[in-house]
């Protein structure tokens, strides 16, 4: 039988924790809350690394306007050497089922859950594979998915974590990346007392406008690329490896040293000015230039989309190494998405209102508007953002103009207090790339700047695509710039600042 959620998020929250606290992992089949039907499907001692309880469930379990089976799923990892702490595991795509809790995203080389925090993920109140968006169309499943869901299940799970500790948590954190990261920016906006620390990486904040800016890049690409005995323009030849090749070349060449070291990482991609025309071939096309309109082409795709009258709709792209890869998840000028059908043209002018309409849905599940965060930054919270700045799916831009925003829309109190953001050069949507260092560890940062007032000044990145090697990443507008002396591969010989 559904129970109806005849009691508000906030109102659960605020309910006084059972002293029937139990000690043992099966005891928590039994779990009960008031105001919703929770049906738990397994709760077991996993005998592991970390040996921990782990709990799966569904919240509000139901039927759908199309007869579809919905419900909030979610899973919790209960570690027996519990540190006090309690951690939320953002999603990524459009969800759909239900990760495991080990909270190692952005957590360096141990995980939460090997750290001792207990860990809740969720499918977000649909069960589906890849992309699939037919719950959306089932209202419920959709405002689940957009909001309702994370703020629910952080609910119920810490009132789990209470009953099973007998006592509830101390401090309370939220690490996601793309959709995570979305709903990290979320949790802060919309249920601003529920965490004391948030890591939002490369939030997928306003998907409408980025899915326009990798239109706009594709279109660009198309219209000077070959077409197929259809008719049909080969996107990603466009540009061909060695034509791609000779952009990197020319970025490197002009923005490689800003940080003070040659190494193939542009450390200041704010501070990058590198102009592709430099590269157009003064006569005939060769391996060593490019042509007129291809430069054009480079030029409309890193400026991003404009409307006719040169209004900027979606932000342009930092000029960093990744944009020409073509391994893994392409950069942005080899095409990492390609329209259906020719898609010679966009009119950017529709495309934007339409975007700019803004859908129901995209109003109650876009981050990129709201900025008063007076009450999460007024209990002390703090919040983290990091981006790589070769993402082809959310420009690096979009994430850097919003953390601008909110320094100017809470300027009764500096920025640098509360929130600081963290770009990684080489990076794509979450990780990888061909030259990167995308591991690092914002899992310790936010937690030693909630727990001990210890605000990070840099964050030690390495990656599996350069052994040996470590940076800093600095809090953006600052930057880490070699200092002359010692090891250039060393993260110790850099330091951060804000002008080249």
């Amino acid at each position: 039988m559904t129970t109806t959620r005849s009691l508000t998020a906030f109102a659960l929250l605020a309910m006084p924790v059972s002293a029937l606290a139990a000690p043992d992992c099966a005891a928590l089949k039994t779990f009960t809350m008031p105001g919703h039907e929770i049906v738990i499907s397994n709760a077991r001692e996993i005998q592991a690394a970390t040996p921990h309880c782990r709990v799966d469930g569904v919240i509000d379990p139901r039927k759908g306007h199309d007869g579809k089976p919905y419900g909030i799923g979610f899973a919790i990892a209960l570690p027996a050497q519990w540190n006090g702490r309690f951690l939320f595991q953002g999603g990524g795509g459009l969800n759909g089922s239900v990760a495991p809790p080990t909270g190692g995203q952005y957590a360096g080389t141990q995980s939460a859950l090997e750290r001792g925090f207990a860990v809740a993920s969720t499918d977000s109140g649909h069960q589906s594979s890849g992309f699939d968006a037919s719950f959306f169309a089932d209202q419920e499943a959709s405002l689940d998915f957009l909001f309702l869901a994370v703020g629910e299940v952080t609910v119920v799970a810490k009132q789990i974590v209470a009953r099973h500790y007998g006592r509830p948590q101390d401090r309370a954190y939220f690490v996601g990346c793309s959709t995570g990261g979305r709903e990290a920016m979320m949790m802060s906006q919309r249920f601003p007392r529920y965490f004391n620390g948030i890591v939002a990486v490369a939030p997928a904040m306003r998907t409408s406008f980025s899915n326009l800016g990798l239109r706009h890049a594709a279109t660009a690409l198309n219209a000077i690329a070959p077409r197929d005995t259809a008719g049909k323009p080969q996107t990603r030849q466009a540009l061909s490896d060695s034509d791609r090749g000779l952009v990197l070349k020319g970025m490197l060449e002009s923005c490689d040293a800003l940080d003070g070291r040659e190494d193939g990482l542009i450390f200041a991609p704010h501070q990058c000015r590198f102009d592709p025309g430099a590269l157009e071939c003064k006569g005939e096309k060769s391996a060593s230039c490019l042509t007129r309109a291809q430069v054009n082409a480079v030029r409309t795709v890193m400026a991003g989309p404009r409307t006719a009258s040169g209004r900027q709709v979606y932000p342009g792209y930092y000029f960093d190494t990744g944009i020409t890869n073509t391994q893994g998840l392409a950069g942005v000028l080899a095409a990492p998405f390609i329209p259906e059908g020719p898609a010679a043209d966009i009119t950017m002018d529709v495309d934007a209102a339409a975007a700019e309409a803004m859908s129901a849905r995209a109003m109650v599940g876009d981050t990129a508007a709201w900025t008063n965060l007076s009450t999460f930054r007024g209990h002390g919270g703090k919040l983290i953002f990091a981006h790589g700045v070769s993402d082809p799916w959310f420009s690096a831009q979009d994430t850097v103009q919003y953390y601008e925003r909110l320094a100017k829309d809470n300027a009764d109190q500096p920025l640098r207090e509360w929130s600081r953001l963290f770009l990684a050069p080489g990076m794509g949507h979450c990780g990888g790339g061909q030259r990167t260092l995308d591991q690092f560890d914002l899992l310790s940062a936010v937690v030693d700047w909630v727990e001990k007032s210890a605000a990070p000044t840099r964050v030690i990145a390495t990656g599996a695509s350069a052994p040996g090697e470590s940076r800093p990443l600095c809090p953006y507008p600052e930057f880490a710039r070699f200092d002359g002396k010692g090891a250039g591969t060393d993260a110790a010989s850099y330091q951060c600042q804000a002008q080249p």
